[in-house]
């Protein structure tokens, strides 16, 4: 369950994921056209990969 303040909900980290992953776009074009920051987007993506 995401905070109050979260940007992403699960469609949006789906997303993110799908475009990074699948699609093979740069995190931090993907981190900004969804409004978050590199960081947060690659704590996601590591996240996805260790965990599916």
């Amino acid at each position: 369950m995401a905070h109050a303040n979260a940007r992403l909900n699960l469609h949006g980290r789906r997303l993110l994921v799908s475009r990074v992953i699948e699609g093979r776009r740069p995190v931090a074009h993907v981190a900004k056209e969804l409004g978050v920051s590199r960081q947060c987007a690659h704590r996601w993506i590591a996240r996805f990969r260790a965990e599916g």
